[in-house]
C-alpha cells in the first residue's frame, strides 16, 4: 500500500525518512532526483515487490497522465534514470560530454558498480552477515528473516565464488579496495584544489555533475552510513578528499538528511 502522492514514489527497501539507506543505488537515484529538482516520496517496499527483485524501484503512476503509456513500476537505478530522462523529468547529464569523457564516466561507474560492489557484497553479506541481514530484512518476522537470510547468504556465496571475489583472501580484497579508494582520492584531491570553497566538485572536473558522480556519491555514502561494512567505513574515512567530496554534495543537495558520523 503506497501513500497518495503527485510525486514520483521511490521504494528504498526500508523507510527511515530523513536518513540515507545502506544501498548505493538508492542514493544514486535520490541524488539524480534532487539535482534535477524532481520531487519524490519515499516508501519502504522491499525486493520481493520490485519488478526486478531488488531495490530501488519506483512507481511512476503519479507522473503518468495515461496509465497505459508503459509499466508504472520500474526497477534498476540505471533504467529508472533513463526512463525519467526520456519523460523529460531529468536532464541528460552526459549529453554534452566529449566521447573521451563519456568513456571516463562509464569507466568510473563500471569500477564501482561492477567491481567494488562485489567487494562490498562480500564484506556485508558474508563477513558481517547478521548485521546486514537484520537491517535489510528487519521488517520481516524473525523466523522468516532467518530463512530468507539463509537463502540470500547461500545465493551470494555462490555468486561471489563464480564471479571470483569469493575465491580471494581478505588481504587480497583489502588491497583491491584500497587501490580503488586511493585512486578516487587522488583525483578528488585535484578537483578540490581547483574548487570554490564549500561548493561541490565533480569527479570528471566539469562544472556540473555527470552520471559518474551520482554513482560515486551513492557508494561513498553507503559505506559511511553502513554498520555492516566496518572495514570499508574505516578505509573511506582515511581518505579525506573522498569524504569532503561527499560532504559538499550532502550540504548542497541533502541538508535535510542526517549526516554520517
Amino acid at each position: 500500500m503506497t501513500t497518495k502522492s503527485s510525486n514520483l514514489i521511490l521504494f528504498r527497501g526500508w523507510l527511515d525518512k530523513g536518513k540515507y539507506t545502506w544501498s548505493p543505488f538508492v542514493t544514486k537515484v535520490e541524488f539524480r532526483c534532487r539535482q534535477a529538482g524532481l520531487p519524490y516520496t519515499v516508501e519502504g517496499g522491499g525486493p520481493k515487490y520490485g519488478p526486478k527483485g531488488k531495490i530501488p524501484y519506483v512507481d511512476l503512476s503519479p507522473l503518468l497522465a495515461d496509465a497505459s503509456a508503459g509499466p508504472t513500476l520500474l526497477g534498476d537505478s540505471t533504467f529508472i534514470i533513463q526512463r525519467l530522462r526520456s519523460m523529460g523529468l531529468m536532464p541528460d547529464l552526459n549529453g554534452s560530454l566529449a566521447p573521451e569523457q563519456c568513456l571516463h564516466d562509464l569507466a568510473v561507474r563500471a569500477l564501482l558498480e561492477d567491481k567494488l560492489y562485489f567487494y562490498h557484497a562480500r564484506e556485508r553479506w558474508i563477513d558481517n552477515f547478521y548485521v546486514q541481514r537484520d537491517m535489510a530484512l528487519g521488517s520481516m518476522p524473525y523466523p522468516v528473516r532467518i530463512m530468507v537470510g539463509y537463502l540470500i547468504h547461500r545465493s551470494i556465496t555462490h555468486t561471489l565464488h563464480g564471479q571470483g571475489v569469493g575465491r580471494l583472501t581478505n588481504e587480497e580484497i583489502r588491497m583491491l579496495k584500497t587501490e580503488i579508494w586511493q585512486s578516487l582520492d587522488d583525483i578528488l584531491k585535484v578537483r578540490l584544489r581547483q574548487a570554490t570553497t564549500g561548493e561541490p566538485v565533480w569527479c570528471l572536473g566539469d562544472t556540473a555533475p555527470t552520471e559518474a558522480d551520482a554513482t560515486l556519491f551513492g557508494f561513498v555514502v553507503s559505506v559511511l552510513v553502513s554498520d555492516s561494512a566496518p572495514e570499508s567505513k574505516m578505509l573511506v574515512k582515511s581518505f579525506a578528499h573522498v569524504v569532503e567530496y561527499a560532504e559538499r554534495i550532502h550540504d548542497r543537495y541533502f541538508p535535510d538528511y542526517e549526516k554520517w558520523i
